[in-house]
């Protein structure tokens, strides 16, 4: 590879992770949603990320494939050919991947599976939003208020109750209970 297409991948990545997080909120159940971004906001040098499994996200041929599962998800809805990418990347302990694995188990009806999944992401990541989302989601169809309210009570300490996350989580927690809405 020569000197220059090195320095110009390089000026890329820097130019996407100098860029900062761009949290794209989005409502579950959006046909369209965006990814998350490709660094969690911290400031840990390059060594420590690497060991980082949090959502922090510093390899193109990763960032690749989870791009590629993430529109498996979202456009297609094909949550098991998702499993299976997600797994495939070998990063399933990162937030990110382990919580839309657990997005996937939940929208195949699998909820057991989708707990421990989220359970994972966010302990990989205690401040993970969307995990919070997804899974106080999980907890409003398994018909867990009060842990759902806890969810979103995470969510407005996280983010606020202007993002996307608290909206989508308060408006299903808003519908009566024993609607059978799937989120």
């Amino acid at each position: 590879m020569s000197k220059t297409t090195k320095f110009l991948g390089l000026a890329v990545l820097s130019m996407t992770l100098a860029a900062g997080p761009v949290i794209s909120a989005y409502a579950a159940g959006s046909d369209n949603p965006s990814p998350p971004a490709s660094d969690s906001g911290s400031s840990k040098g390059k060594k420590a990320a690497k060991k980082d499994k949090s959502s922090a996200i510093d390899d193109q041929k990763f960032l690749a494939g989870y791009h590629a599962a993430y529109a498996t998800i979202y456009d297609k809805h094909d949550y098991t050919a998702a499993i299976e990418q997600l797994k495939a990347l070998g990063q399933d302990d990162r937030a990110d991947v382990a919580n839309l694995i657990g997005y996937s188990y939940r929208k195949l009806g699998d909820y057991k599976v989708s707990q421990i999944w989220y359970e994972r992401a966010l302990k990989a990541d205690p401040a993970h939003v969307r995990t919070w989302q997804y899974y106080g989601l999980w907890q409003v169809e398994q018909g867990n208020r009060d842990q759902a309210q806890y969810h979103l009570n995470r969510i407005a300490q996280l983010a606020g109750t202007n993002s996307d996350e608290y909206r989508s989580l308060a408006a299903a927690l808003e519908k009566p209970p024993g609607t059978g809405l799937v989120y």
